[in-house]
């Protein structure tokens, strides 16, 4: 078994990002300045800033219920994000909600 579901991690955002050209550095370093602010949401159980290419970045997080997870989206990272969207990203963020169905967290 790879993972089991936990009762506190019921569900996710999965968000990609493309960075405009010559913003990609910016872009990494907005998202690794984040992690501060992860940190302080108490119903965020995980949360991953990933880069697959050198302009493509997504971020992983996962909540234990539907009230955490707005008040994630409505929280300071997404509204950083937002402000920011026009003048970093080549595209609106892709921010899509999901269903966590299996998950291995550190306990």
């Amino acid at each position: 078994m790879l993972g089991v579901t936990t009762s506190s991690t019921k569900l996710a955002f999965v968000a990609k990002l493309v960075a405009k050209s010559g913003s990609e550095q910016e872009v990494a370093d907005f998202l690794a300045g984040a992690l501060g602010l992860a940190n302080d949401e108490a119903g965020t159980i995980v949360w991953f800033a990933l880069r697959t290419d050198a302009s493509t970045f997504w971020i992983v997080d996962a909540f234990p219920n539907e009230d955490a997870r707005q008040a994630h989206i409505n929280g300071p990272i997404a509204k950083a994000l937002m402000a920011n969207a026009d003048r970093l990203l080549a595209a609106p963020p892709e921010i899509l909600p999901a269903d966590v169905l299996a998950a291995k967290v550190p306990a």
